[in-house]
């Protein structure tokens, strides 16, 4: 457990008190997410005379980091997290989602069927742009072994023919999920660590706790306040080492989709993991970033992804249909014109 104290204005280092910890068994390039997380996703303003208390862990393929007044808030968080990790990872040989993609037919758990029904839902309502059955692209594309390829046209047309959220057959009466065409694979991985925060924000209210900052490699949740004031969030500049501006939140979600996050070069091009189910290539709707605010993790988690593929004019339409959100897009001709004029990109 780690202690923060004091306030916090202009660095994260000086008030951090962290106990030495041998990090002999940690994956450098989790190691470097979590650097990467500390200083550009979460800017903790703390408030003088008062203790935070901050521990992290490697979960659901980052680095989930906790804060909160109360001790307990931690392991209540990850207890959750790993429960939910447990049924939804397609990394995990034995959760309901890898063995659903083995078999095709499972009767699942209320987390899963919920998650996957609410998938569909975000499906309908972007047009196809989120859909959780591109799995066999982004392996495909070796955004889930890392041997990035590049494919050819007949391959992607190939695998094409597997993908689209209609092929999943829900049975509300048993909770039954049925894929109707063989080789198709989901992956929740726009989806499932937002829900996997609003999980564990309902685990702390439960335990009466009402304050808590939950960072989910950048899919954050602020719950209540921080000492009387809102939990202050810094949204990472796309290509600067910066940040693009601030939120302040209290029982708000935040997710931020971009193609600085997981991507691959080749050729002078850039390559992200988010993947255009109707292209079956990386998107390439002319956004960069997208971050959006939301009542839980859920939405912003999914609406983000879903304006990631759709682009700035049809991802703002999607947005009117969740009133209670809000969204940020930058889009690469933003870069490009404020560069032009002889500012540089995230230059204060």
């Amino acid at each position: 457990m780690t202690k923060l104290e004091g306030s916090i204005v202009n660095s994260l280092w000086p008030n951090i008190r962290f106990k030495k910890t041998k990090l002999s068994t940690i994956d450098y390039r989790l190691l470097t997410i979590f650097v990467f997380l500390l200083f550009n996703f979460v800017f903790l303003c703390g408030c003088q005379n008062k203790e935070l208390y901050k521990e992290s862990r490697v979960m659901m393929g980052t680095f989930v980091e906790v804060t909160s007044p109360d001790k307990e808030a931690p392991a209540i968080v990850f207890n959750e997290i790993k429960r939910i990790e447990d049924l939804l990872s397609k990394y995990k040989a034995n959760s309901e989602i890898s063995r659903l993609n083995k078999i095709g037919k499972l009767k699942v758990s209320p987390d899963t069927f919920y998650i996957i029904k609410k998938s569909k839902e975000f499906w309908q309502a972007s047009n196809g742009a989120f859909d959780i059955t591109v799995a066999p692209l982004i392996d495909l594309w070796g955004f889930t072994d890392k041997n990035y390829f590049v494919p050819n046209d007949r391959k992607i047309k190939n695998v094409i023919s597997l993908i689209g959220t209609n092929k999943i057959i829900l049975n509300d009466k048993d909770n039954m999920i049925e894929f109707s065409v063989s080789g198709m694979k989901i992956d929740l991985g726009g989806i499932a660590k937002g829900y996997a925060l609003d999980c564990a924000v309902a685990k702390l209210k439960e335990k009466g706790i009402n304050s808590c900052l939950i960072n989910a490699g950048g899919q954050i949740y602020c719950l209540g306040d921080k000492f009387g004031k809102p939990w202050k969030i810094a949204v990472r500049d796309p290509r600067r080492e910066k940040f693009s501006g601030y939120l302040e939140l209290k029982d708000k979600a935040v997710a931020t989709s971009g193609d600085y996050e997981q991507y691959f070069m080749k050729n002078n091009k850039r390559y992200s993991h988010i993947i255009d189910p109707k292209t079956g290539y990386p998107a390439d709707s002319g956004v960069i970033s997208v971050t959006v605010i939301a009542p839980d993790g859920l939405t912003a988690d999914a609406l983000a992804t879903s304006i990631f593929v759709l682009g700035k004019e049809k991802g703002e339409m999607l947005a009117k249909k969740f009133p209670a959100t809000e969204v940020k897009i930058i889009e690469t001709r933003d870069v490009l014109e404020i560069e032009a004029k002889g500012v540089p990109w995230g230059h204060p």
